[in-house]
């Protein structure tokens, strides 16, 4: 039986007149041109904009920043990286994460499991980051020796945390007193990072701090809060252009 040409089926395909939404000649690229591969390995991160410089500096020179700015600036990211390379510079001894378990919106009941595997949807967004700079494997081995460390929001009053990278993301939905209670936790040789919002809280009006205590903190000398707008999301290019108008 002779072979079936193939020409009809590669000139429908040139012929197309399927075209991207967002073609690559526009030169946007969530991986900024870089190869996709396996994230596990450490490698440099770049600020994508000036005030992501401005946070990565004030990571590096202050023990206390506060990081606001809307969905998609790379707050919780660079938080995160951060601190991985301070642990892997032997500048802190441990890392300690907190998050509020509180959802988006909806309920979703009871969680099954210990407390790390009830606090462990909140913390994806964590877990993610901390993969991508470490990789799945070194992520389980330092969680499992307590080098990484969960900690819930309402176990963490009566501690003091020292030589340690702290951060708490989604701070947006902490209520004053609890952010209060966060930042009198750091100790010696400790660096904590805020992240969060002011705008997505989910907490009822009135309710969320963040807002409050970064106003009062931004005249403390030795404490920097980084303010970041739509204009440095490095998400999809419709999640500025969205936020403008939700």
């Amino acid at each position: 039986m002779a072979k079936r040409s193939s020409k009809g089926i590669v000139a429908a395909a040139t012929e197309s007149k399927v075209h991207p939404l967002f073609p690559t000649a526009s030169g946007w690229d969530p991986l900024g041109g870089e190869e996709r591969r396996d994230q596990s390995y450490l490698r440099t991160v770049k600020p994508q904009n000036a005030n992501q410089k401005l946070l990565m500096d004030a990571i590096k020179a202050h023990n206390l920043v506060m990081a606001l700015g809307p969905a998609g600036t790379g707050k919780t990211y660079l938080a995160i990286s951060a601190a991985v390379e301070a642990l892997e510079e032997g500048g802190v001894d441990r890392i300690v994460l907190s998050r509020p378990a509180l959802e988006a919106g909806e309920s979703i009941g009871y969680l099954p499991g210990d407390m790390h595997e009830k606090m462990a949807p909140f913390l994806r967004p964590l877990y993610d980051a901390l993969t991508e700079r470490m990789g799945a494997k070194r992520l389980r081995a330092l969680m499992a020796d307590g080098t990484i460390e969960i900690a819930p929001i309402g176990y963490m009053r009566g501690r003091t945390l020292n030589n340690a990278f702290v951060v708490i993301d989604e701070a947006q939905n902490c209520t004053y007193s609890q952010i209060k209670m966060l930042l009198t936790r750091l100790g010696w040789h400790s660096t904590m990072v805020l992240t969060g919002d002011p705008d997505q809280t989910d907490l009822l009006d009135n309710l969320s701090g963040l807002a409050d205590i970064a106003r009062r903190l931004e005249a403390v000398e030795g404490i920097a809060v980084a303010r970041l707008t739509e204009k440095d999301i490095v998400r999809h290019p419709l999640v500025a252009s969205m936020l403008t108008v939700l």
